[in-house]
């Protein structure tokens, strides 16, 4: 959010892959067993393209291969992946990482992370992390709900979700906690911002804003984010989810007359597809919409993308309305 927002920990990997760490109560890298490729990209949320690219370009991950010719990749591999995955997300290069050790990824991680404004506080911290590790379902929806009614739907999202978002992706990438308590939380995040987020009347309000990803994107959490921020301004959101083909996503904008097209980008999403994909709808769309990027990928962009609203906090994205809505002429078509 992968974040917009920085939901780092909804890896988005298929639930239908089978998950030999689902049956233990331990980390992976303590279970010695062998994963094939889906069951790295399920683990470390990074794509089997990426996984063969690395492999081609930078000799890691070399997995072995089994009877088949299927590649089979070992725990000390996996945690090195998700070291490099973890710092990639803050706005590293992976061809700078693969020559170093796990404990010097890691050692480099928490250098990193340097101290934010939104800091969490360490007991909710705690409290989150031990409800996932003992699997109480229904504590961890307690909890959360109660945080968003004493908070207020924004507050919650940007002072308390974001960074639990990054406490609970840190502790998966750390190997803390497994793919199945990572869903849960997933799983109540959503339906805690849904159930908030319906609760303010549906009316056509000004702007229409399409919500989706680009193909390959499959983190969406950070569209509910996003969506839990502006709906309280009055904003009439259409989200479509996540992984729309590009023509779609053209499509869709003339068809509901969006004002706004806002796409999220994970951390570890390709900057150079990402860029060549806004580049494409910037030319394809009329020019009297706006088009938003956010999320953490887009840190990591070095240049100004004419005609294309950067928004790499959350935050930003109100007093992006707000100017959008201090410019806005009404341009007839239903615009």
């Amino acid at each position: 959010m992968d974040t917009f927002g920085h939901a780092t920990y909804d890896s988005g990997r298929s639930r239908h892959c089978q998950c030999v760490s689902k049956t233990m109560n331990r980390p992976l890298e303590a279970s010695g067993l062998l994963l094939n490729i889906s069951g790295v990209e399920r683990e470390t949320g990074l794509s089997k393209d990426v996984l063969r690219m690395w492999e081609r370009r930078y000799g890691f991950p070399k997995p072995a291969r089994d009877e088949n010719g299927e590649r089979e990749y070992t725990p000390a591999t996996i945690a090195k992946l998700r070291a490099i995955k973890r710092l990639m997300d803050v706005g590293m290069r992976p061809g700078k990482l693969m020559a170093l050790s796990l404990d010097e990824l890691n050692v480099l991680a928490e250098v990193r992370a340097a101290p934010r404004g939104d800091q969490l506080p360490p007991v909710l911290e705690r409290d989150v992390l031990a409800l996932l590790q003992s699997h109480d379902a229904s504590g961890l929806q307690h909890t959360i709900a109660n945080l968003v009614m004493k908070q207020g739907l924004q507050r919650f999202v940007q002072e308390t979700l974001a960074p639990l978002n990054r406490a609970v992706g840190d502790a998966w990438m750390r190997g803390e906690l497994q793919v199945f308590e990572e869903h849960l939380y997933t799983e109540q995040v959503q339906a805690a911002l849904r159930t908030a987020i319906n609760t303010f009347p549906r009316h056509p309000g000004t702007p229409r804003i399409l919500l989706t990803t680009f193909p390959n994107e499959q983190h969406g959490v950070g569209l509910l984010m996003v969506e839990a921020m502006l709906v309280p301004e009055g904003v009439q959101c259409i989200s479509l989810g996540t992984q729309t083909p590009l023509e779609d996503i053209r499509r869709a904008v003339v068809a509901h007359k969006a004002h706004i097209l806002a796409l999220s980008f994970s951390g570890a999403f390709p900057v150079r597809q990402a860029t060549d994909g806004l580049a494409t709808l910037r030319r394809q769309l009329p020019p009297q919409v706006s088009i938003w990027a956010g999320g953490e990928m887009t840190r990591r962009i070095r240049k100004t993308l004419p005609g294309v609203v950067l928004l790499s906090e959350l935050g930003t994205a109100v007093s992006a309305l707000r100017s959008w809505r201090s410019h806005w002429v009404p341009q007839g078509a239903g615009y």
